[in-house]
C-alpha cells in the first residue's frame, strides 16, 4: 500500500510541475476568487483550501453552459476529476460512480455508493437522485467516504445540491433557449421580501421538452419515433429570519416528467470486436414494443437554525413522494427468430418489460449542534433518522402477443436508520488543524417480494422475505497545514460503509439475493494552492482504498437475472488535479484530469456470462459456466477522465457589452459495462464538447447566445444488455441553438 501512495503522490507531484496550464480540473469558480469560495462540505461554511477534503465545486456560468438545452442530471459525467455518470433508464434513475465505485444493478430498489444530498436531505431512492438542476447556487462533489457528517451509503462520496436561497432584495431572471428537434429549455426564478426582511421569498421552475427524434423503421405497429420527453419542476422556498438568531427555510418541491424509456437498439455491436456496427443510424431504430416513462415527485423539507449562544442548533425536517411507470422494449428489435419477420439482426426472443413504484415514503430529520467546546476546538455533534417504505412492481409483457401481461412480480421493503455523530476541528497551532470524526450507525430493512404471475409457464412464487440488520462505526481523521497563506496541505483518513441489501427481482428467477455490510477504509492526501496574486490555482490529491465485502450486482446474463455479491475485497488508487488560470484579463481556463484503478480481489467470485453472442474474456468455471472476475477492474470505472474549459471575451460599445465565447470538454477511457470481460460488452473512448458564443451587457442583466453541444457529433455506446442479443444504448447526437438571458 505504502508503494502505491508513493506512486501517485510522485505522480500528482510531477503534474503540478508541468504548470497549471498544462494540467487541471474542472472548475466553475475563476482563478480570481479561488481564495474566497465558501463551502459546506462539512456542514458548515468554510473557505475551500481550509477544507481536508478532495473536493470539486460547479457553478455560475460553466454549470449553465453544461447543464442547458435539455441536459438532465447526467451533464455531470466527467465534469470533475474521478465522476462518471450513466444511466440504461432514460431521464431518471442517474448511476453515479466516484473513484471508480458505484452500482450498475438498474432494479428501482437498488443501493448505491455515491450518495446525492440536495438542499441537505439525502435523496435515497435512485428515481429521487434524477432531481432536474435548476436555479442552483453550486454542486459540491466530495470524494471518498464521508461516513462522519453523511453516513450510510457515502463509501464513494457525497453530490451535494445548493440551491439559491431567497434575498431580501426583488430580483431574478429567465432564461430560455431553443434549438435542434424542436428542444425548448426555459427557467426562471423570482425572489424577494414579502414583509420586509422578516419574510422572503423564492420562485424557480424549469420547463424542458424535445421532440422524437429517432424514427421507428418497424411498420408492423409499435410507436412511430423515440427519445422525446416533456418535463416540469419547481421550487418554491420561504425564509422567515426575525432575528439574527432565528431563521426557518421552508422548501416545497416537484416534478413532472412525460416521455419514453430509455431506448435499446438490437445488434448495434460490432461481434467479436465491440464498438458500434457499421452503417450505425442514430436516428433510426425498429421496434415492436410499448415505450412509456411518467415520474412523479413531491417533497417538502424545513430547515430551522437557532443561535444559543454557546453554539447554533439546526433542525432538517423533510419528506420525498415519488411514483413511477417505465416501460420499454428490452430486446431492442421487432419479432423473434420463430415468429417472423424479425431483426434487426438475430432476436432470439422478444423481451418487454415494466418496472413502477406504486408506492414511496421518505422521512428524515437531522438535529445537529455546532459549537466551540474550548479554545481552538469547534465541534459538531447530531443524530439523524431515516424511514423509507417502498413498494415496487416488476412486470412482464407478450410483445408477439399484442403486449399481454404474462409476468408479475411484486417488492415491498421498509427501512429504518438512524445514526449518532460527532466531529470536531482542533487548531493545534495557527497554521495546523486536526479534524476527527465518529459516527455509530444502525439500520433495519424488512423486505418482501412474491410472484403472482410467472412467464413461460412458471408458477406463483413467494411471498420470500428477508430481515437486514445491522449497527457499523464509521468516521474518520485529517490534518491540514498552512504552508503558506496561498498553499495548504492535507492528509486524511476515512471509514465509510453501505447498508446491507436484498435483491429480489424474482419475474424470471426464484432466488432473492443479499449483500452484507460494505467497508472501506480509504487514506488520502492533497494539496490546494493559488498564485500569481490570485489569478492562478492548482490542487491536487492522492488516494488509496481497500473495501471488505464489496457489494457487487451481477446485471443480466443468460439468466437475466440481478443477483447481489459480496467480493472480498476491492482496491482502488488513483489521483486527481484540478486547476484554474487568467493568463490575461478576460481569458479564463479551467482544466482536469483524474486517474483511478480498481482491482476486484476474490479467487472464489464468479458472474453469469452473456446470452448473446460474445466472446467471454475471462476464465471461465467448466462447472457453473460462470467467470472468474478476479482481478478484473470494476465495471462503468473509466481509467481516465479530462475535462476543460476556455472562455474569452471581447469588450465592445466602450465597454459598455462583451462579445464571449465558451466552451467546455469532457473525456472518459473505455469502460466495461459488466463484472465479467468480454470483446464485445464494453465501450471506447468519448470525448464530448459544447460552445457557446454571444453578446452580454456590461451590466450583466441581458445575454443572448449560439451554442452547440456534442459539436463533434461524437457517436459511442454507453450501456449495453447481454442476455438477448448484442443491444445497446448510445449517447445523444449533436445539437445546437439559441438561447436568451435576463437577469433583474
Amino acid at each position: 500500500m505504502t508503494y502505491i501512495i508513493n506512486r501517485c503522490c510522485t505522480a500528482f507531484i510531477c503534474l503540478a510541475a508541468l504548470g497549471a496550464m498544462i494540467n487541471g480540473a474542472a472548475s466553475a469558480r475563476s482563478a480570481a476568487d479561488e481564495d474566497i469560495i465558501i463551502v459546506t462540505a462539512q456542514k458548515r461554511e468554510q473557505p475551500y483550501n481550509e477544507v481536508p477534503i478532495s473536493l470539486d465545486i460547479l457553478a455560475g456560468e460553466k454549470l449553465d453552459a453544461i447543464s442547458a438545452h435539455g441536459e438532465d442530471i447526467l451533464f455531470l459525467s466527467a465534469r470533475a476529476p474521478s465522476l462518471y455518470a450513466e444511466a440504461s433508464s432514460g431521464r431518471t434513475f442517474p448511476r453515479f460512480y466516484i473513484r471508480g465505485l458505484g452500482n450498475t444493478d438498474f432494479d428501482l430498489n437498488a443501493s448505491q455508493p455515491v450518495s446525492l444530498v440536495y438542499d441537505e436531505v439525502v435523496l435515497e431512492n435512485p428515481i429521487l437522485k434524477g432531481f432536474p438542476v435548476f436555479d442552483l447556487d453550486r454542486i459540491e462533489v466530495l470524494r471518498g467516504p464521508q461516513g462522519t457528517l453523511f453516513g450510510r451509503n457515502t463509501p464513494a462520496g457525497v453530490i451535494k445540491f445548493e440551491s439559491a436561497r431567497p434575498t431580501k432584495t426583488v430580483e431574478g431572471y429567465g432564461r430560455i433557449s431553443y434549438g435542434r428537434f424542436n428542444t425548448i429549455d426555459a427557467e426562471g426564478a423570482v425572489s424577494g421580501p414579502l414583509a420586509g426582511d422578516v419574510l422572503t421569498a423564492r420562485l424557480s421552475a424549469l420547463y424542458q421538452r424535445r421532440d422524437d427524434f429517432v424514427e421507428n423503421a418497424f411498420d408492423g405497429g409499435g410507436e412511430n419515433g423515440f427519445e422525446e420527453f416533456e418535463e416540469f419542476a419547481g421550487r418554491l422556498q420561504f425564509l422567515y429570519a426575525p432575528s439574527d438568531n432565528f431563521s426557518s427555510l421552508l422548501n416545497i418541491h416537484g416534478r413532472r416528467l412525460n416521455g419514453g424509456s430509455r431506448l435499446f437498439r438490437a445488434n448495434i455491436i460490432e461481434p467479436g470486436e465491440g464498438g458500434l456496427i457499421g452503417g450505425f443510424n442514430r436516428r433510426q431504430s425498429a421496434q415492436d414494443a410499448t415505450q412509456i416513462l411518467d415520474v412523479f415527485n413531491i417533497g417538502a423539507s424545513l430547515k430551522n437554525e437557532i443561535g444559543l449562544g454557546f453554539g447554533d442548533l439546526t433542525t432538517v425536517t423533510a419528506y420525498e413522494k415519488i411514483g413511477v411507470t417505465a416501460r420499454g422494449d428490452v430486446d431492442g428489435g421487432f419479432g423473434a427468430v420463430f415468429a417472423p419477420p424479425s431483426g434487426p439482426g438475430l432476436i432470439p426472443f422478444a423481451a418487454e418489460s415494466a418496472d413502477n413504484i406504486t408506492g414511496h415514503d421518505q422521512f428524515t430529520q437531522e438535529v445537529r449542534l455546532q459549537f466551540e467546546s474550548a479554545a481552538r476546538v469547534d465541534a459538531t455533534v447530531g443524530g439523524f433518522f431515516f424511514y423509507e417504505d417502498l413498494q415496487i412492481e416488476n412486470l412482464s409483457f407478450d410483445t408477439l402477443a399484442g403486449g399481454t401481461l404474462n409476468g408479475f412480480a411484486t417488492q415491498d421493503q421498509e427501512t429504518f436508520a438512524w445514526a449518532l455523530f460527532g466531529s470536531a476541528d482542533w487548531r493545534i497551532t495557527e497554521r495546523l488543524t486536526l479534524t476527527t470524526g465518529l459516527r455509530v450507525s444502525g439500520e433495519n430493512k424488512d423486505f418482501s417480494t412474491e410472484r403472482l404471475v410467472g412467464p413461460f409457464g412458471a408458477p406463483p412464487l413467494g411471498p420470500i422475505t428477508r430481515d437486514l440488520e445491522d449497527t457499523v462505526v464509521t468516521g474518520d481523521i485529517a490534518a491540514h497545514y498552512e504552508l503558506t497563506p496561498t498553499v495548504n496541505i492535507y492528509a486524511r483518513y476515512a471509514r465509510g460503509f453501505r447498508a446491507p441489501n436484498a435483491q429480489g427481482r424474482i419475474v424470471f428467477g426464484d432466488v432473492v439475493t443479499t449483500a452484507d455490510t460494505e467497508t472501506i477504509n480509504s487514506y488520502e492526501a492533497g494539496f490546494k494552492s493559488v498564485f500569481w496574486d490570485g489569478r492562478g490555482s492548482f490542487n491536487a490529491s492522492a488516494f488509496y482504498f481497500r473495501t471488505s465485502d464489496q457489494q457487487l450486482t451481477a446485471v443480466g446474463g443468460a439468466g437475466n437475472f440481478n443477483q447481489l455479491l459480496n467480493a472480498d475485497a476491492v482496491v482502488g488508487y488513483g489521483f486527481e488535479v484540478d486547476a484554474a488560470l487568467e493568463p490575461v484579463d478576460r481569458l479564463q481556463i479551467t482544466a482536469g484530469y483524474s486517474l483511478n484503478e480498481t482491482d476486484i480481489r476474490d479467487g472464489d467470485l464468479e458472474a453469469g456470462i452473456c446470452g448473446a453472442p460474445c466472446i467471454v474474456l475471462d476464465p471461465v468455471n467448466p462447472v457453473t459456466g460462470n467467470a472468474r472476475i478476479d482481478g478484473n477492474p470494476l465495471p462503468q470505472a473509466p481509467r481516465h477522465i479530462a475535462n476543460a474549459t476556455l472562455r474569452y471575451g471581447v469588450p465592445v460599445f466602450s465597454g459598455h457589452g462583451e462579445l464571449f465565447v465558451f466552451t467546455d470538454w469532457a473525456y472518459r477511457s473505455r469502460v466495461n459495462f459488466f463484472l465479467y470481460e468480454s470483446a464485445e460488452f464494453q465501450s471506447r473512448q468519448l470525448l464530448e464538447g459544447g460552445v457557446r458564443a454571444g453578446y452580454a451587457d456590461a451590466s450583466g442583466r441581458y445575454e443572448i447566445a449560439a451554442f452547440g453541444r456534442n459539436v463533434l457529433n461524437a457517436e459511442e455506446i454507453e450501456g449495453a444488455i447481454d442476455f438477448n442479443n448484442l443491444s445497446g444504448f448510445v449517447n445523444d447526437p449533436a445539437t445546437w441553438g439559441v438561447e436568451v438571458l435576463a437577469r433583474f
